[in-house]
């Protein structure tokens, strides 16, 4: 399993580069002040941070748990991507909708917008993570067998 330094380095890389590609992206299809998204995506950022942190450090011990590891199959990690972002949605609506004075269905098409470019950038993110920073147990479990 991952340590807390390990995980504190993917929760800040994650968020970081997120943020760099985030921003102007957002402003520019949504017709905002990057200073309003930045903003928005700063928030979001910190809560983000500590929801990765905390969901999977849970995620990890429920496979360690029921698999025996922390090695995530593709269909495993579509649906730790999916719940990961559908949380973080839910949370993040009702200050989307406030802070930028929209409704609630309007911050709802956002919030979606939103959390579809971190779907695929976490799911890239988390993948090439893996590779560049692989756990011993993994190197094990994908070894050859002699």
């Amino acid at each position: 399993m991952r340590t807390t330094r390990d995980r504190i380095r993917h929760a800040i890389s994650f968020e970081i580069i997120g943020l760099a590609l985030f921003t102007p992206l957002a402003s520019f299809v949504f017709h905002l002040p990057v200073e309003h998204v930045g903003v928005v995506g700063i928030v979001s950022a910190t809560v983000a941070t500590a929801w990765n942190y905390v969901y999977n450090l849970g995620f990890d011990h429920l496979m360690q748990k029921f698999r025996g590891s922390t090695l995530k199959t593709l269909p495993l990690r579509v649906a730790h991507t999916f719940l990961f972002e559908l949380g973080l949605l839910i949370v993040l609506l009702p200050f989307i909708a406030w802070y930028l004075g929209v409704t609630i269905w309007q911050a709802l098409v956002m919030d979606i917008s939103f959390a579809t470019f971190y779907l695929v950038y976490a799911f890239v993110f988390n993948m090439a993570y893996d590779r560049i920073f692989p756990l011993p147990e993994w190197r094990e479990a994908q070894a050859p067998a002699e």
